[in-house]
């Protein structure tokens, strides 16, 4: 929204306040001429203000939703009865009037809340009809009303009130019959509205009966209304049995109508305290969320726990639960989420009501958003170093069989032509040329021992043919300190099987040049779909990947497979190297 839209907003809000506040005043000031006690001056500006502010937070928070402009009416009006109190006939007859202005923009609150908007056809007409009841009714019923002779036809104890600038001389032998069928209407009004919430309750989701809860306290404060009107035409007496009785359905039906308002901003602060644990939502799920969980977690933050969360499926082209049923885009109540390069990730199905808090349902879809594309992210990162380590270990096979294949043979080549010059020359009378000859002999047979030791390095022969077991015996072998080996015999994928290697390696290098150990086990297991390789040694332990290059490319090569790499190595308590790696 910009500055001018903002002023806008202010300059009505200010509006508001200033008219609530004037018409309570008024009201005020007539209800004390009435006779009416500090106390229930108090209450009765407690009510109308309590509307006022609420709808005033509510047009503030929500300002598309025209719950806070109603609120700001009730509150408004609800002092517009208390005029008939003075002895100004205007005043007096515009207070006759419009007494039950209040009532109608009651019943409009509760049968569009919470949307802000009627949305049957019942509900409307509902509505026209109330207004049109107080406009028409209250104006008929006012014509005939002489305030002088009927002294008990209003709510305040005020019989030198008045007169009615309206009233028609003559006519007051009409009132009766007029105010009870204006009345009566209202009854059948109130009890058709709670007719058709009762009916919304019944087939509204859990997440929208929540929203409901305000209305429904709007119904009891009808009721209350609906029984001190039936008591006070029914037992003509009631208000002459004693001022006790009176009070209390006055102060019962008023706190009541405290409570609407409180109930709102009660369900204001819900829907924020919704949006704030959308903050937490991507923590909670993970990097790498369970479909359920996270279904869980977002019906935890929507309030409903009737949603479903389809997630896309590229393969079968749509969006899919978590038992694998296709959640469709179509219908009321759906809320798709896509990446930033319009990718489709995922579509909420949710409980239509939700539709009216616009903003926590973007906050949801952000932070979904975000959790998906981590895992797309982390997916497609680690797709790219594992497609990385396949070609490194590709890369070292072929180097493995070239220098074998090559360099090597051509050096058992050398050699063994050597050899035929050294016997031909064994009884040359030249002994430096029969030294030179065995001095290029050893030499070649030292270079031919590297060059496998190197190929070795690369790709040991052994890992591909036998697998990991084997290869670790045979590393141990080598060892220059005493290894014991414990391995399962059975094969993993090669590049499972080459990690493993390399990182046992790693660690029985760091064991004889840093640690200083006198022995070192070594143990490769399969554990709920995880190869676990595990290497301890007896040494001076303190080892930190922060300090050293070697632990830390061994952490990177562990990741690149998607696998973990625990460290744990106290000063003086040896160090234990574990990597797990995914293998199925």
């Amino acid at each position: 929204m910009d500055s001018q839209g903002k002023r806008a907003v202010r300059l009505r809000l200010t509006g508001a306040a200033v008219l609530a506040a004037l018409s309570g005043a008024a009201g005020s000031w007539a209800y004390l001429r009435a006779g009416g006690s500090a106390g229930d001056v108090v209450r009765d500006l407690a009510v109308g203000w309590a509307y006022a502010a609420a709808g005033i937070v509510a047009w503030r928070r929500r300002p598309a939703n025209r719950t806070g402009p109603l609120m700001i009416a009730e509150g408004v009006t609800w002092f517009f009865g208390n005029l008939q109190g003075t002895s100004v006939p205007a005043l007096f007859a515009f207070g006759a009037w419009w007494e039950a202005l209040n009532m109608a923009i009651l019943l409009h609150l509760i049968l569009s809340f919470p949307e802000g908007r009627l949305t049957t056809v019942l509900t409307r007409r509902l509505v026209q009809f109330a207004y049109g009841l107080v406009a028409a009714g209250g104006l008929l019923r006012t014509l005939v009303f002489d305030p002088a002779k009927a002294t008990g036809a209003t709510y305040l104890d005020c019989s030198g009130c008045g007169p009615n600038a309206l009233y028609i001389p003559g006519t007051h032998d009409l009132f009766g019959a007029v105010d009870t069928v204006y009345h009566a209407l209202g009854w059948i009004v109130s009890a058709v509205a709670a007719v058709a919430i009762v009916q919304r309750w019944r087939h509204a989701s859990a997440a929208r009966r929540q929203a409901l809860l305000p209305a429904w306290i709007g119904i009891g404060v009808a009721l209350v209304f609906l029984m001190w009107d039936m008591l006070f035409y029914v037992v003509p007496d009631f208000g002459e049995v004693g001022d006790t009785g009176e009070q209390a359905v006055y102060l019962l039906s008023d706190l009541a109508q405290v409570a609407v308002p409180f109930a709102f901003l009660a369900g204001l602060l819900r829907m924020h305290l919704q949006r704030a644990e959308v903050s937490g939502l991507v923590i909670e799920v993970g990097t790498d969320p369970d479909p359920a969980r996270l279904r869980e977690a977002l019906a935890r933050v929507l309030g409903d726990p009737t949603l479903r969360l389809g997630l896309w499926r590229e393969e079968r082209g749509a969006y899919v639960d978590g038992s694998g049923r296709e959640v469709t885009a179509d219908g009321s109540g759906r809320t798709p989420v896509g990446a930033a390069d319009g990718r489709p990730l995922a579509l909420l199905h949710h409980d239509p009501a939700l539709m009216d808090d616009p903003e926590l349902l973007a906050s949801v879809a952000a932070a979904l958003r975000l959790a998906l594309e981590n895992v797309w992210l982390r997916s497609r990162a680690r797709d790219v170093s594992s497609r990385i380590v396949q070609a490194a270990d590709s890369e070292r096979k072929r180097l493995e069989r070239d220098l074998h294949d090559g360099a090597q043979a051509r050096l058992v080549f050398a050699l063994m032509a050597v050899r035929r010059v050294e016997r031909g020359l064994a009884d040359h009378p030249d002994a430096a040329l029969r030294a030179s000859v065995t001095e290029a002999e050893s030499s070649l047979r030292l270079a031919i021992e590297e060059l496998r030791g190197l190929a070795h390095g690369l790709h040991p022969a052994v890992l591909t043919r036998e697998g990991l077991g084997p290869a670790l015996t045979a590393l141990a072998r080598e060892a220059t300190l005493p290894v014991v080996v414990a391995a399962e015999p059975r094969r993993y994928d090669a590049v499972v099987e080459s990690t493993a290697y390399f990182t046992v390696c790693e660690a029985l290098s760091n064991a004889a040049k840093h640690a200083g150990a006198r022995a070192v086990s070594v143990s490769a297991t399969h554990q709920d779909g995880r190869l676990v390789v595990e290497t301890v040694d007896d040494g001076v332990g303190g080892a930190d990947s922060r300090r050293g290059s070697g632990l830390r490319g061994l952490a990177d090569r562990v990741a690149a497979v998607d696998g973990v790499l625990h460290v744990h190595s106290p000063a003086g308590g040896g160090t234990r190297i574990r990597a797990e790696l995914p293998c199925g």
